[in-house]
C-alpha cells in the first residue's frame, strides 16, 4: 500500500484535470521588452506544465530580484517574490516544507551567481529537489547595464567603463562542481530543444540546473549571437545527446575526440577520423560532463548544448522526511507540550 510519504515523494497525484498551456498564462501583461529572451522561456515552461502530470496548486513558483524574477506574476500557479539572491533558500525551505509541491525557481546571472551564489552552492550540494531556470544575459539589466558575475573580459558596462577586468563564472562548471544532479544549457532562440530541456529538468528527481542563453535587447544586444545565428551556430555549438558521439558542423563532418585530457576538434572527411574516434556522450559521466563544460571556455571548440549530465542520488527533502518518519516511529507522535516544557522544566506552586 502506498503512504502518504511515498506519495508526497514520488509525486502520485490522483484526479488531475486536463489542462491546456492558456490555463498557465496569468491575466496580466507581460512586461519585458520586446524582443527579450524572457518571452521564449516563458512560452515553453506553459507549454510543458500541462503534461506533468501535476494539479495546478502543486506547482509554485520562486524568484528573487530582476528582470526574469517577475516570471511568478506571469504564471498561473502560486508565486513567491522573494529578496535578492535569496529564491533558492526561499524554495529549499518550501520543499522541504512541502515534499508534494512542484518547485520552480526563475532567476538571472546576476541575482544566482552574484549576491545568491553561496546559496546556489549549497542547494547543488544538499541535492533539493527543485528546478531551477537561470536567464543569462551576462548583464545587470533590471538596474540599467552593470557588470554581471557572467560578464566578459572587457565588457564595457555602466560599472566596467574602461573595460571590465574580472573573467566570468562558468555557470555549468559552478553547479557541476557543486553537487548538481542535473545540468543543462540551452538557448532562447531554439524554443524546441528549451521544452525538452524543461521537460527533462521537471521529471528529474534531485536538483535541475538550466542555464538559459537570454538575450536583452537593451542592455546587451547579440551577446550570444554567434551560437544562434543561421551562419554561425552549427560550428560554434554542439548539441548533446545521450549515447550520440560528438559530432557537429553544418554537414556534421566534425566531431570532438580525446587528445590526452584535453577534447579537441577532428575533421571526419580527412581520411585519417572516423566516428569510432569521438567521445559519445553518456549523462551519467559527472568526469565528462564536466570536461564538456569546460569547454565551454575553450578557443577553438565548439559550445555544448543540451542536457550535459543527469544522475540520481537522495534528495535533500527525501532525507528530511524519512527523518521525520523515523523519529516518530520510534518515539510516537510529536507532543507539543512536552516539547516546549523540555526536560529541564518545573511547576512552582
Amino acid at each position: 500500500m502506498t503512504t502518504y510519504v511515498d506519495q508526497l515523494i514520488n509525486k502520485e497525484y490522483i484526479d488531475i484535470p486536463k489542462y491546456s498551456p492558456k490555463d498557465f498564462k496569468a491575466d496580466i501583461d507581460v512586461r519585458w521588452c520586446a524582443g527579450c529572451g524572457g518571452f521564449s522561456i516563458l512560452a515553453q515552461v506553459q507549454r510543458i506544465m500541462p503534461d506533468l502530470g501535476v494539479p495546478k496548486e502543486k506547482i509554485s513558483f520562486v524568484s528573487g530580484i530582476g528582470c526574469s524574477s517577475r516570471f511568478p506574476y506571469y504564471m498561473n500557479v502560486y508565486g513567491f517574490h522573494g529578496i535578492h539572491g535569496r529564491a533558492l533558500a526561499i524554495a529549499s525551505g518550501l520543499k522541504v516544507a512541502r515534499p508534494d509541491l512542484s518547485v520552480w525557481v526563475a532567476t538571472g546571472d546576476g541575482d544566482c551567481m552574484s549576491i545568491g551564489g553561496n546559496h546556489l552552492i549549497h542547494t547543488c550540494r544538499r541535492n533539493v529537489d527543485i528546478n531551477v531556470i537561470m536567464f543569462n544575459n551576462e548583464i545587470y539589466s533590471l538596474t540599467k547595464g552593470q557588470a554581471s558575475p557572467l560578464s566578459k573580459v572587457g565588457q564595457k558596462t555602466k560599472s566596467s567603463p574602461l573595460g571590465l577586468l574580472d573573467d566570468p563564472f562558468n555557470p555549468t562548471s559552478l553547479v557541476l562542481g557543486s553537487g548538481a544532479s542535473f545540468v543543462a544549457r540551452g538557448y532562447d532562440k531554439d524554443p524546441g530543444q528549451l521544452k525538452y530541456l524543461f521537460e527533462r529538468a521537471a521529471k528529474h528527481k534531485g536538483f535541475a540546473f538550466v542555464e538559459v542563453y537570454t538575450n536583452c535587447v537593451i542592455f546587451n544586444d547579440g551577446a550570444f549571437e554567434e551560437y544562434t545565428r543561421r551562419e554561425t551556430k552549427f560550428e560554434s555549438t554542439i548539441m548533446l545527446e545521450h549515447g550520440k558521439p560528438l559530432i557537429f558542423g553544418e554537414k556534421h563532418n566534425k566531431g570532438i575526440k580525446m587528445d590526452g585530457y584535453r577534447p579537441v576538434v577532428v575533421d571526419l572527411d580527412d581520411g585519417i577520423h572516423s566516428v569510432n574516434d569521438l567521445i559519445v556522450h553518456n549523462e551519467q559521466d559527472s568526469t565528462l560532463a564536466l570536461i564538456l563544460s569546460d569547454m565551454s571556455f575553450m578557443e577553438g571548440l565548439p559550445r555544448p548544448m543540451g542536457v550535459i549530465q543527469a544522475i540520481e542520488r537522495p534528495t535533500y527533502d527525501e532525507k528530511v522526511t524519512w527523518q521525520i518518519e523515523h523519529e516518530i516511529e520510534v518515539k510516537g507522535q510529536p507532543d507539543i507540550q512536552k516539547l516546549l516544557k523540555g526536560s529541564d522544566s518545573w511547576e512552582i506552586n
